[in-house]
């Protein structure tokens, strides 16, 4: 992620460059890279939202499980209907 988020910096540096030797005014190319710098700081953000849902999400269902109950051991039942002794 940390290498996304660089090369977002640098195009969004690139592109204030590329409009100041075009010939573009000062405050546009500035407004363009601020622009620019905002669109990568949200990724950045969902990126980072994605990776922590992924992670909680893949802990979850790593853990064991247990059945309807949780009962483990030699008495848990396995479910169905037990028959009756008269």
């Amino acid at each position: 992620m940390t290498e996304i988020v660089r090369w977002g910096a640098f195009s969004s540096a690139l592109v204030l460059v590329v409009l100041l030797v075009c010939g573009s005014s000062p405050l546009v190319a500035f407004g363009t890279s601020i622009g620019l710098v905002g669109i990568t700081a949200a990724c950045r953000a969902l990126l980072r939202q994605s990776e922590r849902t992924y992670t909680r999400l893949a802990a979850e269902q790593a853990g064991p499980h247990r059945g309807r109950h949780g009962r483990t051991g030699a008495g848990a039942h396995r479910g169905g209907r037990q028959p009756t002794h008269i």
